[in-house]
């Protein structure tokens, strides 16, 4: 049996989808992109000429619900089907775009250079909790015209994994689509076996920007997989009560959807989001709030009444530093994702309301990773008898007869999950000998062993060449001559 999270009634869920039906025609959605409104107004749906607020029908609605597709696989290097987004499979990747990142040395939060972003590819492409990388954090390094694309590029050069990915601007998402191209050997390629996916973000309250509209455009016409991620604030950019903030979401992304699928039906679309509570203390926007992870198990039950494929941004704190509070919100918030069968979990390894990244904190994020599939994994029955069968005439009633079963030496692995040595269960004279390192330390020896024994994949020169010439070429364009050296690749 497998545990399940759930948080909504069915009755309380219809009335969110009715009403976010009613928020689709009023006040409606505003909408930046042209050619989004023209896709709309195509469909006869009626669009406001001075202030692009448009009333999208239920039936529209409905309509582009039909063509989305219930699943779909994101591939590995390989052409392997490695992560699905359907049902309720549960994965977990890195978070994304941190513009900081933790210095292990000094604590301070260092401004993310191509040095740090290669750094989170080496130790997340050899932890297996991590199933697709991410593209982890902006390097400053670069002009910001390429820094998207700079990004992905790096990704594929470091890594087999899929990619979970995203653009800033509609001519960088246009620029990624033809790299994944480029190096899956075509278009179609590429769609067919889609290698990475891409997070877009309407603007809360109920507004689909210019680059978030036009991103879901150009990648479902690529056939390139999108994921809203959709993004209200409870109490500031969006109603306070939880219910009002998860009717709004609901809203938001049902446009997007409508969107997408009148660009290209049938292109894969994810429903999305990394909504937070607005913190009336502090002002700030807490990721490792239960009630932001209570908004996000929410949103996800009204996808799955739908069939629609999910993600969340859990997994992450508040925390500037990698410390108590860190594991208190990363762990807690990992399990309530896992157990509400969120397809993908992206938010391991960040910091600072996912400002700041952390080799050490993926590595320790990871040991939660592990704790939260194994409780998803649920109670199983093993033998014939719950109990009885491991008993005989024979039993020392002082303990100790079941170490010597061969049924617990055939079973013990498959009850238990063993962590690896960044979890201390030593005794303290071991704890001792070891160097009486806390989680943090042993984290920071785990991560400087990883970059030790990495090896760069061996992937095909045609393609790697046909990738740097075109980065090559979008780095001149943008008055770069030079891409940042490459210690540990050869580049031609």
């Amino acid at each position: 049996m497998r545990p399940k999270l759930t948080l909504l009634s069915d009755y309380i869920i219809a009335r969110i989808l009715a009403e976010a039906y009613e928020l689709l025609l009023r006040p409606g959605i505003k909408v930046q992109n042209e050619e989004a409104r023209h896709l709309l107004k195509r469909e006869g749906v009626v669009i406001d000429a001075d202030t692009h607020v448009a009333q999208i029908p239920s039936s529209l609605v409905h309509r582009a619900l039909e063509s989305a597709p219930r699943e779909f696989y994101l591939y590995d290097y390989h052409g392997n089907p490695t992560v699905h987004y359907g049902g309720d499979s549960v994965h977990f990747d890195p978070g994304s775009s941190g513009i900081t990142m933790l210095n292990p040395d000094t604590l301070e939060h260092d401004t993310t250079e191509t040095e740090h972003l290669i750094r989170l590819l080496k130790v997340a492409e050899q932890i297996p909790q991590y199933d697709a990388q991410s593209t982890a954090v902006i390097c400053h390094d670069v002009p910001k015209d390429i820094q998207d694309s700079y990004r992905l590029y790096l990704a594929l050069l470091y890594s087999k994994k899929p990619i979970v990915t995203g653009a800033f601007t509609n001519k960088t998402v246009q620029e990624m689509i033809d790299m994944l191209a480029l190096f899956a050997g075509s278009p179609e390629a590429a769609r067919e076996k889609p290698r990475a996916i891409f997070d877009v973000c309407p603007a809360p309250p109920l507004i689909w920007s210019n680059f978030g509209a036009g991103n879901l455009i150009q990648l479902a016409r690529a056939g390139i997989p999108a994921e809203i991620v959709s993004v209200p604030l409870a109490g500031a950019a969006a109603p306070v009560t939880m219910l009002g903030t998860v009717t709004q979401h609901t809203a938001e992304v049902l446009a997007g959807i409508v969107i997408h699928q009148l660009a290209h039906p049938g292109s894969p679309i994810v429903w999305g989001g990394a909504a937070a509570i607005f913190d009336m203390k502090k002002g700030a926007t807490p990721m490792g709030a239960i009630e932001t992870a209570m908004l996000d198990c929410s949103y996800a039950q009204v996808a799955k009444t739908l069939g629609m494929p999910t993600h969340t941004y859990l997994g992450a704190t508040d925390s500037k530093l990698v410390d108590a509070q860190a594991g208190l919100e990363s762990g807690i918030t990992a399990m309530v994702g896992a157990l509400s069968g969120i397809n993908m979990i992206s938010g391991s390894g960040m910091l600072d309301f996912l400002a700041c990244h952390s080799a050490e904190k993926l590595v320790i994020d990871a040991e939660g990773i592990a704790m939260a599939k194994r409780m998803i994994g649920g109670v199983k029955q093993h033998t014939d008898t719950l109990a009885t069968g491991f008993y005989d005439d024979k039993i020392n009633f002082k303990g100790g007869d079941f170490l010597k079963q061969k049924i617990t030496m055939k079973l013990f692995r498959e009850e238990q999950h063993l962590p690896s040595d960044i979890i201390d269960r030593n005794s303290t004279r071991q704890w001792k000998e070891s160097g009486s390192l806390d989680a943090f330390g042993r984290a920071k020896l785990r991560v400087k062993e990883l970059l030790a024994s990495y090896r760069r994949p061996e992937l095909d020169s045609d393609q790697t060449a046909r990738l740097h010439s075109y980065m090559r070429d979008l780095a001149k364009k943008a008055g770069l001559e030079e891409l940042p050296r490459l210690e540990d690749l050869e580049v031609a």
